[in-house]
């Protein structure tokens, strides 16, 4: 399952995140990765959270990123959550790949039974209408 934080810049994506994370690492059964355009929150990170500084690679466009995501999965066969931070920046999606992006991203969440964890810089209202299910937080 996809599940959405969404805001403007500024409004308190990555520290609810990072709450979120943080949290759900004392309960965990499996792994869970953290994705972020740099390696900027690490400290803020549980040290049992796997942090990936998404720019130390070569990805260029959403696609890319999507192989990414399943190049991370096939190596971690007790991977429970995903959480990805700075969705845009780091996925390289552009405006009109988003909501195709998340549905992808879904689609390989049901496949493996891994749930996805998305912060989101646009406002609900700007949020294509097939993926209101998924906020679970809108600031």
């Amino acid at each position: 399952m996809v599940r959405l934080i969404v805001g403007n810049k500024g409004k308190g994506k990555t520290t609810e995140i990072l709450n979120r994370v943080n949290t759900q690492i004392k309960e965990a059964k499996g792994s869970i990765v953290y994705l972020d355009k740099s390696s900027k929150h690490m400290y803020e990170l549980n040290n049992k959270i796997r942090l990936i500084d998404v720019s130390r690679f070569p990805i260029t466009n959403s696609e890319q990123f999507v192989g990414f995501i399943c190049g991370i999965i096939s190596q971690d066969h007790d991977l429970e959550a995903m959480y990805l931070d700075g969705f845009i920046k780091c996925s390289k999606v552009k405006p009109e790949e988003i909501t195709t992006t998340i549905k992808e991203l879904d689609a390989v969440s049901n496949m493996f039974n891994i749930e996805f964890i998305i912060s989101l810089s646009l406002d609900k209202e700007e949020l294509d209408s097939s993926l209101e299910d998924m906020i679970l937080v809108a600031l």
